[in-house]
Protein backbone atom coordinates (compact mmCIF):
# COMPACT_ATOMS: atom_id res chain seq x y z
CA UNK A 1 0.00 0.00 0.00
CA UNK A 2 1.28 3.12 -0.51
CA UNK A 3 1.36 4.56 2.89
CA UNK A 4 3.04 8.61 1.50
CA UNK A 5 0.64 11.39 2.78
CA UNK A 6 -1.29 11.91 -0.68
CA UNK A 7 -0.51 15.47 -0.50
CA UNK A 8 -1.04 15.99 -3.90
CA UNK A 9 -4.11 14.52 -6.15
CA UNK A 10 -4.79 10.63 -5.28
CA UNK A 11 -6.45 8.18 -6.82
CA UNK A 12 -9.85 7.52 -5.33
CA UNK A 13 -12.82 5.34 -5.91
CA UNK A 14 -16.15 5.25 -4.66
CA UNK A 15 -18.10 2.54 -4.73
CA UNK A 16 -22.00 3.32 -4.06
CA UNK A 17 -23.35 6.33 -5.00
CA UNK A 18 -26.34 6.85 -2.28
CA UNK A 19 -27.34 10.20 -1.00
CA UNK A 20 -24.17 9.85 1.32
CA UNK A 21 -21.73 8.35 -1.41
CA UNK A 22 -23.23 11.06 -4.09
CA UNK A 23 -21.48 13.71 -1.50
CA UNK A 24 -18.41 11.91 -0.55
CA UNK A 25 -17.38 11.70 -4.30
CA UNK A 26 -18.18 15.25 -4.86
CA UNK A 27 -15.89 16.20 -1.85
CA UNK A 28 -12.90 14.37 -3.35
CA UNK A 29 -13.52 15.74 -6.81
CA UNK A 30 -13.64 19.48 -5.05
CA UNK A 31 -10.41 18.45 -3.59
CA UNK A 32 -8.52 18.08 -6.95
CA UNK A 33 -8.76 13.72 -6.49
CA UNK A 34 -9.18 11.64 -9.76
CA UNK A 35 -12.23 10.42 -8.74
CA UNK A 36 -13.80 7.12 -9.97
CA UNK A 37 -16.98 5.93 -9.37
CA UNK A 38 -19.36 2.98 -9.76
CA UNK A 39 -23.21 2.24 -8.85
CA UNK A 40 -25.41 -0.65 -9.49
CA UNK A 41 -27.77 2.21 -11.31
CA UNK A 42 -25.20 3.94 -13.54
CA UNK A 43 -27.70 6.85 -13.71
CA UNK A 44 -26.38 8.55 -10.25
CA UNK A 45 -23.12 9.17 -11.59
CA UNK A 46 -24.50 11.14 -14.55
CA UNK A 47 -23.95 14.81 -12.65
CA UNK A 48 -20.56 13.22 -11.18
CA UNK A 49 -19.14 11.98 -14.31
CA UNK A 50 -20.26 15.80 -15.54
CA UNK A 51 -17.93 16.89 -12.90
CA UNK A 52 -14.80 15.27 -13.86
CA UNK A 53 -15.37 11.80 -12.14
CA UNK A 54 -14.82 8.41 -14.00
CA UNK A 55 -17.86 5.67 -14.38
CA UNK A 56 -16.28 2.52 -13.93
CA UNK A 57 -18.13 -0.48 -15.82
CA UNK A 58 -17.61 -2.92 -12.74
CA UNK A 59 -16.38 -3.18 -9.50
CA UNK A 60 -13.41 -5.03 -10.70
CA UNK A 61 -12.33 -2.03 -12.84
CA UNK A 62 -13.95 0.69 -10.17
CA UNK A 63 -10.90 -0.80 -7.30
CA UNK A 64 -8.39 -1.94 -10.09
CA UNK A 65 -8.63 2.25 -10.87
CA UNK A 66 -7.57 3.56 -7.50
CA UNK A 67 -4.79 3.55 -4.43
CA UNK A 68 -7.73 4.19 -1.82
CA UNK A 69 -11.26 2.67 -2.26
CA UNK A 70 -14.33 4.15 -0.32
CA UNK A 71 -17.22 2.21 0.26
CA UNK A 72 -20.75 3.45 0.93
CA UNK A 73 -23.57 1.11 0.67
CA UNK A 74 -26.34 -0.56 2.44
CA UNK A 75 -24.92 -2.77 4.84
CA UNK A 76 -21.61 -5.32 4.91
CA UNK A 77 -23.51 -7.67 3.24
CA UNK A 78 -23.41 -6.01 0.39
CA UNK A 79 -19.65 -4.76 0.57
CA UNK A 80 -18.94 -8.32 0.87
CA UNK A 81 -20.98 -9.21 -2.42
CA UNK A 82 -19.19 -6.64 -4.23
CA UNK A 83 -16.13 -7.01 -3.23
CA UNK A 84 -16.00 -10.95 -3.02
CA UNK A 85 -15.53 -11.31 -6.62
CA UNK A 86 -12.81 -8.67 -7.15
CA UNK A 87 -10.36 -9.62 -4.28
CA UNK A 88 -7.38 -10.29 -6.18
CA UNK A 89 -7.87 -6.94 -7.16
CA UNK A 90 -7.93 -5.15 -3.56
CA UNK A 91 -4.14 -5.99 -3.04
CA UNK A 92 -1.86 -2.73 -2.32
CA UNK A 93 -4.66 -1.01 -1.85
CA UNK A 94 -6.51 0.55 1.09
CA UNK A 95 -10.42 0.28 1.67
CA UNK A 96 -12.19 2.82 4.14
CA UNK A 97 -16.00 1.28 4.61
CA UNK A 98 -18.03 4.19 5.47
CA UNK A 99 -21.11 1.54 5.09
CA UNK A 100 -23.06 1.55 8.60
CA UNK A 101 -22.84 -1.95 10.35
CA UNK A 102 -22.34 -3.76 13.88
CA UNK A 103 -18.81 -4.71 14.99
CA UNK A 104 -18.63 -8.27 14.76
CA UNK A 105 -19.40 -8.12 10.98
CA UNK A 106 -16.64 -4.73 10.96
CA UNK A 107 -13.43 -6.80 12.32
CA UNK A 108 -14.73 -9.96 10.03
CA UNK A 109 -14.27 -8.18 6.85
CA UNK A 110 -11.51 -6.45 8.15
CA UNK A 111 -9.68 -9.43 8.74
CA UNK A 112 -10.80 -10.40 4.79
CA UNK A 113 -9.89 -7.49 3.47
CA UNK A 114 -6.31 -7.80 5.12
CA UNK A 115 -5.64 -11.21 4.09
CA UNK A 116 -5.70 -10.27 0.81
CA UNK A 117 -2.62 -7.67 0.61
CA UNK A 118 -5.05 -4.54 1.29
CA UNK A 119 -5.34 -2.31 4.38
CA UNK A 120 -8.67 -1.69 5.83
CA UNK A 121 -10.21 0.78 7.87
CA UNK A 122 -13.67 1.37 9.21
CA UNK A 123 -15.88 4.25 9.19
CA UNK A 124 -18.99 5.94 11.30
CA UNK A 125 -20.13 8.96 9.77
CA UNK A 126 -21.87 11.58 11.68
CA UNK A 127 -23.83 14.00 9.60
CA UNK A 128 -26.54 14.22 6.97
CA UNK A 129 -25.43 14.54 3.40
CA UNK A 130 -26.10 18.61 3.69
CA UNK A 131 -23.56 18.97 6.33
CA UNK A 132 -20.56 16.70 5.08
CA UNK A 133 -17.40 18.36 5.15
CA UNK A 134 -18.66 21.84 7.17
CA UNK A 135 -17.49 22.12 10.76
CA UNK A 136 -20.49 19.97 12.37
CA UNK A 137 -19.80 16.69 10.90
CA UNK A 138 -17.00 14.34 12.29
CA UNK A 139 -16.48 10.58 11.10
CA UNK A 140 -15.14 7.86 13.18
CA UNK A 141 -12.23 5.48 12.41
CA UNK A 142 -10.68 1.88 13.29
CA UNK A 143 -8.62 -0.52 12.01
CA UNK A 144 -5.44 0.04 10.06
CA UNK A 145 -3.66 2.90 11.79
CA UNK A 146 -1.05 3.53 9.04
CA UNK A 147 -3.69 3.79 6.44
CA UNK A 148 -5.44 5.97 8.12
CA UNK A 149 -2.84 8.32 9.20
CA UNK A 150 -1.63 8.09 4.90
CA UNK A 151 -5.08 9.11 4.22
CA UNK A 152 -5.83 11.27 6.77
CA UNK A 153 -5.85 14.64 5.14
CA UNK A 154 -7.93 13.75 1.93
CA UNK A 155 -10.67 12.71 4.76
CA UNK A 156 -10.54 15.73 6.57
CA UNK A 157 -12.58 17.43 4.60
CA UNK A 158 -15.42 15.16 4.92
CA UNK A 159 -15.61 16.22 8.52
CA UNK A 160 -13.24 16.07 11.75
CA UNK A 161 -11.53 12.48 11.38
CA UNK A 162 -11.48 10.92 15.13
CA UNK A 163 -9.22 7.87 15.05
CA UNK A 164 -10.61 5.22 17.81
CA UNK A 165 -8.16 2.09 17.41
CA UNK A 166 -6.57 -0.48 15.84
CA UNK A 167 -9.49 -2.63 16.18
CA UNK A 168 -11.62 -2.26 13.12
CA UNK A 169 -14.79 -3.34 15.18
CA UNK A 170 -14.32 0.13 17.54
CA UNK A 171 -15.72 2.67 14.96
CA UNK A 172 -19.06 0.79 15.11
CA UNK A 173 -19.06 -0.42 18.67
CA UNK A 174 -18.87 3.66 19.11
CA UNK A 175 -21.51 4.23 16.77
CA UNK A 176 -24.16 1.75 18.33
CA UNK A 177 -23.35 3.89 21.42
CA UNK A 178 -23.47 6.85 20.16
CA UNK A 179 -26.95 5.88 18.27
CA UNK A 180 -28.50 4.46 21.46
CA UNK A 181 -28.04 8.20 23.13
CA UNK A 182 -29.88 9.71 20.21
CA UNK A 183 -32.71 6.79 20.07
CA UNK A 184 -32.98 7.85 23.48
CA UNK A 185 -33.56 11.19 23.05
CA UNK A 186 -35.73 10.92 20.76
CA UNK A 187 -37.75 8.29 23.14
CA UNK A 188 -38.06 11.63 25.99
CA UNK A 189 -39.44 13.27 23.00
CA UNK A 190 -41.96 11.65 21.72
CA UNK A 191 -43.09 11.07 26.01
CA UNK A 192 -42.77 14.61 26.27
CA UNK A 193 -44.76 15.54 22.90
CA UNK A 194 -47.89 12.40 24.28
CA UNK A 195 -48.15 14.14 27.44
CA UNK A 196 -48.07 17.51 26.24
CA UNK A 197 -50.92 16.40 23.81
CA UNK A 198 -53.02 15.14 26.19
CA UNK A 199 -53.69 18.57 27.65
CA UNK A 200 -53.81 19.98 24.38
CA UNK A 201 -50.08 21.70 24.28
CA UNK A 202 -49.10 21.92 20.97
CA UNK A 203 -45.68 19.70 20.07
CA UNK A 204 -43.59 22.56 18.60
CA UNK A 205 -44.36 24.64 22.40
CA UNK A 206 -43.51 21.95 24.20
CA UNK A 207 -40.54 21.20 22.36
CA UNK A 208 -39.00 24.51 22.68
CA UNK A 209 -38.93 24.17 26.09
CA UNK A 210 -37.72 20.82 26.01
CA UNK A 211 -34.99 21.95 24.09
CA UNK A 212 -33.92 24.84 26.58
CA UNK A 213 -34.04 22.20 29.37
CA UNK A 214 -32.21 19.79 27.96
CA UNK A 215 -29.04 21.94 26.97
CA UNK A 216 -28.78 22.47 30.64
CA UNK A 217 -29.40 18.40 31.69
CA UNK A 218 -26.29 17.77 29.50
CA UNK A 219 -23.94 19.34 31.62
CA UNK A 220 -24.96 16.76 34.22
CA UNK A 221 -23.37 14.22 31.41
CA UNK A 222 -19.35 14.11 32.10
CA UNK A 223 -19.76 14.16 36.05
CA UNK A 224 -22.24 11.06 35.56
CA UNK A 225 -18.94 9.82 32.76
CA UNK A 226 -16.79 10.63 35.84
CA UNK A 227 -18.28 8.43 38.76
CA UNK A 228 -18.42 5.35 35.98
CA UNK A 229 -15.35 5.46 35.17
CA UNK A 230 -14.18 5.81 39.10
CA UNK A 231 -16.42 3.27 40.12
CA UNK A 232 -17.46 5.95 42.86
CA UNK A 233 -21.34 6.39 42.83
CA UNK A 234 -20.77 8.32 46.03
CA UNK A 235 -23.33 11.63 46.01
CA UNK A 236 -24.64 14.10 47.55
CA UNK A 237 -27.27 15.57 45.87
CA UNK A 238 -29.15 13.03 42.89
CA UNK A 239 -29.44 9.81 44.12
CA UNK A 240 -31.32 6.37 43.21
CA UNK A 241 -33.87 7.31 45.95
CA UNK A 242 -34.98 10.73 44.62
CA UNK A 243 -35.25 9.90 41.42
CA UNK A 244 -37.22 6.79 41.65
CA UNK A 245 -39.67 8.67 43.37
CA UNK A 246 -39.52 11.38 40.82
CA UNK A 247 -39.75 9.08 38.05
CA UNK A 248 -42.43 7.27 39.81
CA UNK A 249 -44.37 10.21 40.04
CA UNK A 250 -44.10 10.98 36.50
CA UNK A 251 -45.57 7.50 35.38
CA UNK A 252 -48.47 8.12 37.79
CA UNK A 253 -49.46 11.20 36.02
CA UNK A 254 -48.69 10.49 32.73
CA UNK A 255 -50.89 7.43 32.83
CA UNK A 256 -53.59 9.89 34.41
CA UNK A 257 -53.01 11.36 31.25
CA UNK A 258 -54.38 8.44 29.48
CA UNK A 259 -50.58 8.20 27.70
CA UNK A 260 -48.86 4.86 28.05
CA UNK A 261 -45.41 4.91 29.44
CA UNK A 262 -43.35 2.38 27.31
CA UNK A 263 -40.56 4.40 26.81
CA UNK A 264 -40.18 5.66 30.57
CA UNK A 265 -41.09 2.27 32.47
CA UNK A 266 -38.06 0.33 32.08
CA UNK A 267 -35.39 3.21 33.66
CA UNK A 268 -37.97 2.71 36.53
CA UNK A 269 -37.21 -0.91 36.61
CA UNK A 270 -33.85 -0.33 36.54
CA UNK A 271 -34.21 1.89 39.56
CA UNK A 272 -36.01 -0.40 41.51
CA UNK A 273 -33.02 -3.03 40.42
CA UNK A 274 -30.82 -1.15 42.38
CA UNK A 275 -33.11 -0.29 45.49
CA UNK A 276 -33.29 -3.60 45.97
CA UNK A 277 -29.54 -3.68 46.07
CA UNK A 278 -29.51 -1.18 48.57
CA UNK A 279 -27.60 1.84 46.54
CA UNK A 280 -30.67 3.96 47.25
CA UNK A 281 -28.18 6.88 48.39
CA UNK A 282 -26.03 6.50 45.17
CA UNK A 283 -25.92 8.24 42.31
CA UNK A 284 -28.45 7.32 39.09
CA UNK A 285 -25.38 7.14 37.09
CA UNK A 286 -25.07 3.87 39.20
CA UNK A 287 -27.97 2.65 37.23
CA UNK A 288 -25.33 1.12 34.53
CA UNK A 289 -24.37 -1.25 37.02
CA UNK A 290 -27.72 -2.95 36.08
CA UNK A 291 -26.83 -3.24 32.32
CA UNK A 292 -23.46 -4.63 32.48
Amino acid sequence: MNTATPTAPTTVTVIGLGNLGQVLARAFLDQGHQVTVWNRSRGKADELVALGATLAPTPKAAVEASELVVVCVLDYTTVRDLLTPVGDALAGRAVVNLTSGTPGPARDLGAWVTERGAAYVDGAVYAIPQTIGTPEAFVLYSGDADAFAAYRPLLEPLGAPVFVGADAGLAPVHDVALLSGMYGMFAGFFQTVAVGRSAGIAAAEVTELLVRWLKEALGALPGFAAEIDAGDYRTDTSNIDINAVGLANILTATRAQGVGVDLLQPLHEVFQRQLAEGRGSESMARAIESLR
